[in-house]
């Protein structure tokens, strides 16, 4: 059937899978309930807290589509959110409307310069990507302490937490900030050239200049848009914390990005990416991460559960585990009317 042969297939149905499997393990995985107007439960706790990782990982979805990786993202983050919370800090009304939106435009500038400068490096010096990104990324966090003068920031701000916390209609703004982000990303690659220029930038980036690309802007635009997506994300987290922690802030973030971008179907060899199978992805690492404590699963041994279902998602997204499934449902089916044929041999 063709379904099984579109590529956010089994991207989907490893997110069903999951969804059911935690389901029948403890039913209230799935269960909301409405109170105050508003939706509550694990379901829309999901779709809250998986804001900054969605974030991210759009942004690595077109850093890798242009064969890159970009590993300085959670730095990014630890950096934006120390910029918004020490300029609420240090403000004279930390509550006021103007002051906060001040604080977020400022911290969602440094994201994209910080891009900015990643996109300088790989495009314009041609640096090796991993090798560019590793340098901001160990000294992002260096940064963020100066900022926060080594100390963890923390700032009482009820608008500010309203990023992170509050609701818009019946389900929090977290989902629609990272709704939104979904959207103008997809219709910028889907609607436009732009897709279309990226995608020759990362198959074949030397016949894609020889055809006219200007390959340095599509790759340096990648990177820049990686490190606003980043800073914003960063605002989120600290909203959620209210505490500026350059340490823990955005950790390991880049990596689960990546696997997020891999779950969804994108190729870490650059060219065809999925924008829809990113979303799943990210679906799909925060529904397992929320399975491992509605499982109860011991905190020591949570990554070993988590990579362990990482590994059985991968292998259901595996070609070659398609094709052998095939062959073999093949041979069962060709000796299953081979055996009809010689029950009916035997009866005539």
């Amino acid at each position: 059937m063709s379904i099984f042969k579109h590529r956010l297939f089994w991207p989907a149905a490893a997110l069903i899978t999951l969804v059911i499997v935690n389901t029948i393990a403890n039913p209230n995985f799935i269960r909301m309930r409405f109170q105050d107007g508003q939706l509550y439960g694990n379901p829309i706790n999901i779709l809250r807290e998986s804001a900054p990782l969605m974030l991210v990982a759009l942004g690595m979805t077109l850093v890798i589509a242009t064969r890159g990786i970009d590993l300085s993202v959670g730095a990014i983050m630890a950096v934006s959110g120390a910029v918004a919370l020490t300029i609420l800090d240090e403000s004279g009304d930390p509550g006021s409307l103007g002051t906060v939106m001040i604080a977020v435009l400022v911290a969602v500038l440094v994201g994209l310069v910080l891009g900015a400068w990643n996109g300088f490096l790989v495009s314009v010096l041609g640096i090796q990507p991993i090798i560019a990104t590793l340098v901001l990324m160990l000294a992002g966090r260096g940064v963020a302490l100066l900022i926060t003068g080594g100390f963890i920031t923390t700032v009482n701000s009820a608008p500010y937490k309203f990023i992170s916390n509050g609701y818009l209609v019946i389900l929090p703004i977290a989902f629609f900030i990272w709704l939104a982000a979904v959207i103008i990303v997809s219709v910028l690659e889907r609607r436009t050239a732009l897709g279309m220029l990226t995608e020759s930038v990362g198959i074949n980036p030397e016949a894609s200049r020889l055809a006219g690309v200007q390959s340095r802007g599509i790759i340096w635009g990648a990177y820049i848009a990686s490190g606003l997506l980043a800073g914003i994300a960063g605002v989120i987290y600290a909203s959620n914390t209210m505490a500026a922690d350059a340490n823990s802030a955005g950790y390991l973030i880049e990596l689960y990005a990546i696997l997020a971008v891999v779950l969804g179907g994108t190729s870490l060899m650059g060219g065809k990416f999925s924008i829809a199978g990113t979303v799943i992805g990210v679906l799909t690492v925060e529904a397992l991460d929320s399975a491992i404590l509605f499982l109860g699963v011991p905190p020591a041994q949570s990554p070993v559960f988590f990579a362990a279902v990482v590994i059985l998602v991968v292998l259901l997204q595996a070609p070659r585990v398609h094709k052998f499934g095939r062959s073999l449902g093949q041979r069962f089916g060709r000796g299953s009317k081979q055996s009809s044929d010689d029950r009916k041999e035997v009866a005539a």
